[in-house]
């Protein structure tokens, strides 16, 4: 059974985090996944691009899958459909990420177990952008 994060955990991980990988981060600044991007670098977030189709966006260099990162990632934030979380959740888990984050949307019940299951806090079917702005 999947575990409901609390508001006071949801603070203490976005007080601890230092980078955040965006999966699904579009270069269109209309989209969701970019003005969220744009929020949490104003914020102080170092953010990671993750998306196979580009090699930059928002002005930093853009991954094609979490894996190739090579640096420490404290929250995975997901911008694909629900049925395509499971394999980010893999990736997540073999990067070693403390926090799988499903967006406003985005739930996976499977994805979220298994993730729980290697350690993961996982927050699930909320935006990341909306939570920091209403807690900070």
């Amino acid at each position: 059974m999947q575990k409901i994060v609390s508001m006071n955990e949801i603070k203490k991980i976005l007080e601890k985090s230092v980078s955040i990988a965006v999966v699904g981060l579009s270069p269109k600044e209309n989209r969701p996944s970019n003005m969220v991007g744009r929020y949490l670098l104003d914020a102080g977030y170092t953010v990671i691009p993750v998306n196979p189709g580009h090699n930059e966006i928002l002005g930093k260099k853009c991954y094609p899958s979490l894996t190739d990162i090579g640096v420490q990632v404290d929250i995975v934030d997901i911008f694909r459909r629900s049925e395509d979380v499971s394999p980010i959740v893999e990736e997540a888990i073999a990067i070693g990420a403390k926090v799988v984050w499903m967006q406003l949307g985005i739930v996976n019940h499977q994805a979220a177990v298994r993730a729980e299951e290697a350690g993961l806090t996982v927050v699930m079917d909320r935006c990341i952008k909306i939570d920091h702005n209403g807690l900070f």
